[in-house]
């Protein structure tokens, strides 16, 4: 039966009510729902709202329900509205009267505004754990390669020598954001608790707002909420798929470098076979599917982001079941997440590093060009003659087929007397790497 029956004088078309029907994706959110509604019943016993008794009885037969779900004893009624009408229906069924008394003072709009961002903030953890991980692992992966030089690059061109270890280390700094992007956004999410606001208007029993906010972990002060605010609100959702949207832009520019390195023309790498693939009709390939389809699935998570904020944005207050769109997509947002966590990690974990191709890939395309500008700055040019002398140099260097470091003492000195033995001396690849060590660069004292 219909929450709203008593209105209606005939029952609902079968394709709307399995078009306003959300229970085959909300039912994920038994547990929350469950536990709002503990809460809900323990306050409603405590303020005399209904009797004691029959809030021990919702109480108990709840936590039969949750139990019998996690089992698989009980199994979801597709046929329902959603999950907090199945519950609901299920207690009733089990308990007769005291069951039709949990909604007693709420509404669905507060029930579903709570439940969400309960089950949010265990998702949340979930994908702090794997960005936690992760980091980890580059951490690992990066501390045996702060001496394995490799090609930095700007505009996918070779600019100037780092090492592997100092690259990867970048991606460290990104999913450490990551992380405190989403730390932020479950505190803002934890501090107000909606339960309470009932339909948008509050309501006219003397409930406990503090009680069941405390009771369900949240901690801001319940008399500085407004009730319209706290059914409509989904600024949380939006939050956190922006978070986790930033989070795939960090994986898919990764990805991208992945594939570039594993690839012939790099080198760089060699993934393991685990985590690779083959081809159905070239023998020889070796694909690297998993960061290529971590790549793909960044526009998979942009693409719910972008449908959360459509949806909130010409919405009057306050609650419109257009909002009811908000869980799919925050859903499939984070379940794409954890999954790319899940493969990448490992996937890092496992790979093969080609530190002699690395090195030898280091040693063309002018790395130590502004090395040698830096050199002539020390003796006292000023820095535009001497990047300007520089480009000369390299210019003959293109035309001789040749490197910096390989030209005659002869030809620098054709170009500037400054120039002596000790050119030799900085153009060293191995130099202009662990020469830099103002903070936060790649030589040995700027980590």
């Amino acid at each position: 039966m219909k929450l709203w029956k008593g209105r209606f004088a005939k029952e609902i078309d079968s394709k709307v009510n399995d078009f306003n029907s959300s229970i085959a994706f909300d039912c994920r959110m038994f547990r929350e729902d469950i536990e709002v509604s503990l809460a809900h019943a323990e306050m409603l016993g405590k303020t005399g709202i209904i009797p004691q008794s029959d809030s021990e009885k919702i109480v108990a037969e709840l936590q039969k329900i949750r139990a019998e779900i996690d089992n698989g004893e009980l199994l979801f009624d597709y046929e329902a509205e959603d999950i907090h009408t199945f519950i609901e229906a299920e207690l009733t069924k089990r308990i007769g009267d005291a069951g039709k008394k949990l909604h007693t003072a709420r509404s669905r709009n507060d029930q579903v505004a709570t439940g969400l961002r309960l089950y949010l903030r265990r998702e949340i953890s979930a994908v702090q754990d794997l960005l936690i991980a992760l980091v980890d692992t580059l951490c690992k992966t990066a501390n045996p390669h702060f001496d394995t030089i490799m090609p930095g690059y700007t505009h996918l061109q070779r600019a100037q020598p780092v090492t592997f270890g100092h690259h990867l280390m970048a991606y460290v700094m990104m999913f450490s954001r990551d992380i405190a992007r989403l730390r932020d956004a479950k505190t803002r999410m934890d501090e107000f608790c909606p339960l309470g606001s009932g339909a948008l208007a509050g309501t006219t029993y003397p409930i406990d707002r503090k009680l069941t906010a405390q009771r369900l972990g949240f901690f801001g002060d319940a008399e500085l909420t407004n009730s319209i605010d706290g059914v409509s609100d989904r600024d949380f959702c939006l939050e956190i798929a922006s978070g986790l949207s930033i989070i795939m832009v960090h994986l898919s520019r990764f990805s991208e470098e992945i594939i570039l390195w594993c690839s012939q023309e790099f080198n760089f790498i060699e993934l393991d076979d685990a985590y690779s693939t083959g081809s159905s009709i070239m023998p020889q390939k070796k694909n690297p599917d998993v960061a290529e389809l971590v790549r793909g699935k960044a526009g998979r998570v942009f693409g719910s982001n972008i449908a959360l904020l459509t949806v909130m944005k010409g919405l009057p207050l306050a609650y419109n079941k257009d909002m009811q769109e908000d869980k799919e997509a925050i859903f499939d947002a984070i379940d794409t997440v954890k999954l790319c966590l899940e493969v990448f990690a490992p996937m890092i974990h496992t790979m093969k590093i080609n530190k002699e191709t690395m090195q030898f890939a280091a040693t063309s395309g002018f790395l130590n060009a502004t090395d040698c500008a830096d050199y002539l700055v020390k003796k006292g040019m000023p820095f535009r003659d001497a990047y300007r002398i520089t480009g000369e140099l390299v210019a003959v260097c293109i035309e001789k087929k040749t490197g910096l470091e390989n030209l005659p003492l002869e030809e620098f000195k054709v170009k500037c007397e400054l120039f002596g033995e000790d050119i030799f001396t900085a153009l060293k690849l191995e130099n202009c790497v662990h020469n830099r060590n103002c903070e936060g660069a790649p030589g040995r004292r700027g980590r």
